[in-house]
């Protein structure tokens, strides 16, 4: 797998984390692939062929060739059909929001062709990205595409944007009560605020971005244990990790960096 990432222009460095690209060939025996919680929404389009998505163990769908896939709150396994040609808008957790109408919340765990989200202008814009000559090309037609949608009345929530640095910055280690203290706003307000921006609520995304740093430890090799895992990134026990793994990532965090989780690795170690 070719796996690269992009940096958008300064005006949406508030909304977009990168632009990514995957290409791999065509596979003789093509394996389930499981992307877990990272607690940004992606807009997607394949230029290669299509992907799978499981909906159980044994019934599967095909995803449109372009969408955007809102908050991802359990594991998603998916499946090569063809050739790999993957170009993808990585937003930050709190970045897609002022792009659309559509309601945010509405679209967890879910692919939203573009057609619902922009009308019209997602014919061109699909037809414009999947044919265009290189990664360079697209990154520049997204570019112009996401600066023209950003208007002065669709601006970056700022208390989202508070919250979302402070969880960041503490890789999720802190409570909600602590959260709505710190940026002085009532907790039932906050929750709102993240259902409409964000679309999950402080309490999952703290809890996503927890996971995250922990994946990375575990990467990284960074832990003697599980024991040490769970201390380092503020568990109550190591049960309590287990638990929490267990819920978004499907699996064990001995079995998640198995020959057939490679994809989700991939996206870790590039970060």
């Amino acid at each position: 797998m070719n796996y690269n990432t992009f940096d958008p222009n300064d005006n949406l460095s508030d909304f977009i984390k990168c632009y990514w690209s995957l290409e791999a060939p065509k596979a003789i025996n093509p394996e389930k692939q499981r992307i877990v919680p990272d607690g940004c929404m992606e807009m997607i389009f394949h230029y290669g062929d299509f992907y799978k998505q499981y909906l159980t163990d044994a019934t599967s769908i095909l995803q449109p060739k372009c969408f955007v896939f809102g908050q991802i709150t359990q594991p998603l396994d998916i499946e090569p059909t063809g050739k790999t040609g993957i170009f993808a808008v990585r937003f930050l957790p709190n970045g897609f929001e002022p792009f659309t109408e559509f309601p945010i919340h509405a679209m967890e765990n879910k692919a939203v062709p573009l057609i619902e989200l922009f009308g019209e202008e997602a014919n061109k814009l699909e037809n414009e990205v999947l044919n265009a000559s290189s990664n360079e090309e697209r990154v520049k037609i997204l570019d112009g595409f996401l600066t023209k949608l950003i208007t002065n009345a669709k601006v970056i929530d700022s208390i989202t944007k508070s919250s979302v640095a402070l969880i960041l910055e503490l890789k999720g280690q802190l409570s909600i009560g602590a959260l709505s203290d710190n940026l002085n706003i009532n907790r039932r307000k906050l929750e709102r605020k993240f259902a409409a921006v964000i679309g999950v609520s402080p309490k999952q995304l703290s809890k996503i971005i927890r996971l995250q740093a922990t994946l990375k430890m575990i990467n990284n090799n960074q832990f003697t244990s599980l024991t040490s895992i769970a201390y380092n990134g503020n568990y109550y026990d190591q049960a309590h990790f287990v638990k929490d793994f267990k819920d978004f990532t499907g699996v064990s965090p001995k079995e998640f960096f198995s020959e057939n989780l490679k994809l989700s690795a991939l996206f870790l170690e590039k970060e």
